[in-house]
């Protein structure tokens, strides 16, 4: 058993938003799962991307609309939005929010307009990275 403390949890500032680092398997983890918290400012915008995994997302403030393959989702707090693998997203907030992430530990995220023309997450010429707040 592990405890990880909130003051010991890696936090990493984007350009859209706070991750903080949860549980990972270099963060207390076993190996298997991700969690990590994200913090997106009021007009906040992320990247177009996808993961090679499943992520499930649940509000705890706010609201976000998430462009999800050719659909929109509008959630708010207490809604949970589980987002396939493989497919594109971009998650965007008017009021700003802030969200619980699981997903499988290890996974990528990558550009899916293209291989090699940097990861949206990534620098310029990644193909897939794993996120340093789900590593």
């Amino acid at each position: 058993m592990t405890l990880v403390r909130g003051a010991d949890a890696r936090r990493t500032q984007t350009p859209n938003a706070v991750m903080t680092t949860l549980a990972t398997p270099t963060q207390g983890g076993t190996g298997t799962v991700a969690v990590w918290r994200v913090d997106m400012p009021a007009g906040g915008r992320g990247p177009l991307h996808a993961a090679d995994v499943e992520q499930v997302w649940s509000l705890l403030d706010g609201d976000a609309t998430i462009e999800l393959g050719d659909g929109v989702l509008e959630a708010a707090a207490g809604d949970t939005v589980v987002m396939a693998a493989d497919v594109p997203r971009r998650v965007t907030t008017e009021g700003g929010f802030a969200a619980v992430v699981a997903a499988a530990a290890g996974g990528h995220v990558y550009n899916p307009d293209g291989v090699g023309d940097g990861c949206a997450m990534g620098p310029k010429g990644a193909d897939r990275i794993v996120p340093p707040w789900a590593a």
